[in-house]
Parts: C-alpha cells; structure tokens; sequence
C-alpha cells in the first residue's frame, strides 16, 4: 500500500520527532498513554491560570456530574471548548489556519442578517397567498447599482461572491434605515426617501428572484418548507394517460454515472445556514434532538408515521456543538462531538438521522444536524495536521470528564470479531481502558503504510495534509475495514471517512488489525482462550445475508444484496481499468 497515497502533499515532510508547539512534547509523544497524561495536566494549568473560577466549577463539575442540571452542564461545555481548541491550536502552531476560520464564519453573520431581516420578514410576505411578484426595470438598476458599490460588475459571474455582496449592501442598507429612524424629525427627508426606495426597489427585487434556478444554492433564499407526512417525496406525473407512471422533479435529478462520489456534501456557507436555523435549545434543556421527544409522563413520542422519536443514540451534545461552531471554532465544536461519538467520521450526513427525526421543528423540514456533525470534521481536516488533530481528540479529550485521556496497557487482552462500525467503535473504547486489542474480521484488510501507523518501535509519521489520504472514490482502493460501511453503502457517503477511522485505529500502539480470519472456522473459539484473550467480543452482527423467505431463492443467478455488493466493492469490479468481472443477466428483479 506504500504507493496508494497522494505523495505530492508530503512537502514538507515531518517527522514523529519533530517539537509540537508545546515545549517538551513531540509528535511522537502524542501516541503514548503516559504523555498523554502529561498533556492534560499542561492543559489543567494553562487554563486554571486563565479563567481560574471556570477551571473551579469544571473541577467540580468534574467530581459529582449529577450535581449540575443538563442545561448547566452545557452551559459549561460551551464555556470550556475554547479552550480546548486554543490548546490544539497552539500544540499544532495552527493558530493562523483556525483564526482564518473564524474570520471566514463571522464573515458570513451578515449574510444570516440579510436572510432574516430582509428576505423572511419583508420580501416573503409579498408572495403571500400565491401572488407573483415581478422586479421592474428600475428595481434591477437600483440592485445593479447597490453591487457595483461592493464591488460586483456582473451578478452572474460569481454567484457566491454575489450573494455576499448583495446580503452586505442590505445589512448597510437596513443601518442607515435604523440610524435615520432614530434621527426622527431631525433626520434629512431626501436621506429617508433614498434609503426606503433602495430598501423597497430590493425587497421586491429578492421576492422576484427567491424562487430563481440559477440561484438554488443562495442560502439567503433557502427556506424551510412544510412536512406532509403522506407526501414526503416530491413526485410528477408526466403522462395523463398513464397516472400511475411517476417521476422525481427534474430540478432535484441527480445523474448516477459511475462510481464517483454523488454527494459532496454542504459547504461551509451552507453548514452555517443549518446552524443558525437552529435554535440552541440546550440552555433551556428542549434539545430534543439529542434526549428526544417526550411527553409529560417521560414516553417517548412518535411522529405521524409512527417512528419513535428518541433522539440521537449517543446522546451527542448537538446544541452545544452548533452553538461553538457558529462562533467559527471548528476545533472546539469537534471536541464536543468526540465526547459522546469519537467514530464520527463513521456517523453523521448520509449515515444516521435519528437527531434529524427528533428535531424541535416537526411541521416543517428539520435542521440538517448530519450535515453540520460531517461539515465540522470537514473543517477541521482542512486545517493543516487535521488528521492528527482528529486522531488526538479520540485518545484525549479533557471535555470528556469520564475519560479524558487513554489509559496504559493493563494487561488484559479482547479478541474483536467484526471490524464494521460496532467493531471499530468498541475496538476504540476499549483501547482507551487500557485493553489489549486484536479485530479480526472476514473479509480481507488491506494494510496502511507501515510509516503511517509506525511499525518496529517507530511512532507514526504525522499527516500534515488531510489530501495525502484522500482519493476519488472510483480509484480508492477498497481496505475491507468498515464492514457494511465499505461494501454496502453507496458512493453517496464518502469512503474516505472510513480510510482515517483505520488508520486512527492502526496507529494505537496495543491494537492489532488481521482480515482474512473467520472465527470459528480458521480461528475457533477455542484457540482464542489458548492464545491468552481474556475475552472474545461478537460484533458480527451485518455478516449474515438476509434470507428471503419465498421458495428456491438460493437457485443459481439469485444473488443476495450482501453477497452482491461484497462481489461488486470488493473485487473492485466497479473499477475502469480493474479485469475482474461481476456478471450481472437482464432483465433483472430487485
């Protein structure tokens, strides 16, 4: 596998030894337990120096959680993940790449003002009931004119650019209106005219275009819209003499061509958009979309078509994390995330929804929470060193007062059958008490670069590129780890999670990673006492194929869905320049 990464991202090369922005530490010492330790305690400090009556109520915190409600419990989570994220920062000298951040996200508040103030609250209301509104000609010139004093020739050029230049002229605008208002009589009268005719000539000007194509991906015109239940895909009937015939709108198509990525996923515009229509609810304990809907007896609800509405099944902090990251800390709003789900890249857009299902708005579209959790990762992976960034939060996290740092080797030892997602996360946990680890799984795992995961006493050479491990998913090689995750899931999810999951895991010094094994065929139960585990972990469970009950269904040129996918992912059939073959006869019936 040595040549399977992207080797131009290596420049500059770093080495394990290299010093980390904190004297005394290297990149070395971040993959050993007992400077790990180490490193909490320069964090303690730092912050026990800094805020020394925050560090007192984390303390206390810290000793009897029971004693703080959940709100208040967020309440300092929220106080505390900067700090976290200060400490990273400066431990990987990236303080510059997150202010970056943090400038690009405040950036943006003006274009979430424009959308409220002006767009929902004066330009809606003129489409009320159906109505039509048109844009006259000297609405456009007054709009044109608005651009061109940001700085825009051409709307059409560059759209983004655009929409930011169009929300700032707005906000100046609706300054002016508050600043002449609070004049009152002493205010010019031409000054009031102006404004208001600017204001109105872009009121109209926004109701006209909010519906607009080649503006779709304006978040200043993305609104929620409401559920029905009973139609929750759009659908068309082209063809009145066939009703039954039915098709997506042409607007939402997507084409399936190949085995390329489908779903890039938001951007970071429109993660903030989500964000700031969430309404950070943690402070008043109504974040349903982590504990769940409830009724006054403590029952969890169901929606309308009956499914329970538990909320997510980490009990991952959302509120507070979206509450971080709209302050433009992408470092911090992660920490928070790998309290309660550390397999992140394993979660989140295109693999769970429980939050989603749970939201606080139930009569109209809900936050898209998977989005923000997979946006925040992206963000911080687009940091320089975000892959050891992501990789430290999992061995030491001091938001996480249960375990905030791994333990060292205790002795004990745990055979892991199953290397899907139930494998890896427990394979996680367990290294994190101190558990000797050996996963096995079925299906054969391709090996990481030795470099990379360290091998004869060497530590890991860091990653200081997120793009040295990433590759197009119809030419990344298929690793077999994951499970269900690598052979079942579609190229609408983005593989590459799984690729610094395994490498996450690789890299912890007592985990060791065979494919290839069966258990209780080329491994039985009974060699596994033999060799010295102290215990065996089933995490099997998505291997056995689903049977179907109906007569003859394993005659030849029936496939199962497993066994079908297994052939096609694996084998790498899906490949241009790949020679193996996955015969498929039509017609076909799924």
């Amino acid at each position: 596998g040595a040549g399977r990464y992207n080797r131009k991202a290596m420049a500059p090369a770093v080495r394990a030894s290299d010093p980390l922005g904190l004297d005394g530490f290297t990149f070395a010492d971040l993959h050993d337990p007992g400077r790990l330790r180490d490193l909490h305690h320069a964090f303690t400090r730092d912050v026990a120096a800094a805020e020394p009556e925050l560090w007192q109520a984390w303390t206390q915190y810290a000793e009897v959680p029971e004693m703080l409600t959940a709100s208040a419990r967020g309440h300092l989570l929220v106080q505390m993940a900067p700090h976290v994220s200060r400490f990273v920062a400066r431990l990987f000298s990236v303080g510059d790449a997150a202010a970056a951040l943090q400038a690009s996200t405040a950036a943006y508040d003006q274009l979430f003002r424009f959308k409220i103030d002006l767009v929902r609250r004066r330009a809606l209301p003129l489409l009320k009931a159906g109505a039509h509104v048109v844009a006259s000609a000297a609405d456009h010139a007054r709009v044109e004119a608005l651009l061109r004093a940001e700085g825009i020739s051409d709307l059409w050029a560059d759209l983004a650019a655009s929409e930011l230049a169009l929300a700032r002229a707005g906000c100046t605008l609706l300054d002016r209106e508050a600043a002449l208002t609070a004049a009152g009589a002493e205010a010019p009268a031409e000054a009031k005219a102006a404004v208001a005719a600017d204001i109105d000539a872009l009121k109209r000007w926004a109701a006209a275009h909010v519906h607009e194509p080649r503006l779709r991906e304006w978040v200043v015109f993305r609104f929620p819209e409401t559920i029905d239940a009973e139609r929750l895909v759009r659908v068309q009937r082209p063809r009145a003499d066939v009703p039954e015939l039915m098709t997506g709108p042409e607007a939402s198509l997507r084409r399936r061509q190949g085995f390329a990525l489908t779903d890039g996923r938001y951007s970071p515009r429109e993660v903030l958009s989500e964000i700031h229509y969430c309404v950070l609810c943690h402070e008043r304990e109504k974040d349903s979309c982590s504990k769940g809907i409830r009724d006054k007896a403590g029952t969890v609800s169901v929606n309308a078509l009956g499914i329970p509405l538990a909320g997510c099944p980490l009990d991952e902090k959302i509120s507070e994390m979206h509450t971080v990251r709209k302050h433009g800390d992408a470092i911090g709003a992660l920490a928070i995330v790998a309290i309660d789900n550390p397999m992140c890249p394993g979660t989140g857009h295109r693999i769970c929804n429980d939050c989603m299902k749970a939201c606080i708005y139930q009569k109209q579209e809900p936050v898209n929470i998977p989005q923000v959790e997979t946006g925040v990762l992206t963000d911080v992976l687009a940091l320089p060193f975000g892959v050891e960034i992501y990789g430290l939060l999992t061995r030491w996290n001091p938001l996480n007062i249960a375990r905030p740092y791994a333990l060292p080797y205790n002795g004990r030892n745990v055979l892991v059958v199953g290397l899907g997602p139930a494998g890896y996360t427990l394979a996680h946990y367990l290294l994190n008490e101190g558990f000797g680890v050996v996963a096995i799984d079925g299906l054969k795992v391709e090996p990481l670069p030795r470099d990379l995961t360290g091998a004869d006493g060497q530590p890991p050479r860091p990653v200081r590129d997120w793009s040295e491990l990433y590759a197009p998913l119809d030419e990344r090689i298929l690793e077999g780890f994951g499970g269900v995750s690598e052979y079942g899931i579609t190229v609408r999810w983005d593989k590459n999670f799984l690729s610094l999951i395994h490498l996450t895991l690789a890299r912890r010094q007592k985990c060791a990673i065979h494919g290839g094994v069966r258990f209780g065929g080329s491994l039985p139960i009974e060699d596994a006492w033999d060799w010295g585990f102290d215990h065996v972990a089933i995490a099997a469970g998505a291997g056995r194929p689903t049977i179907i009950d109906i007569r003859n269904n394993l005659l030849r040129g029936i496939r199962k869905a497993s066994d079908f996918l297994m052939g096609l992912q694996l084998s790498g059939a899906f490949k241009p320049e790949s020679m193996s073959n996955l015969q498929v006869r039509l017609p076909a019936i799924v």
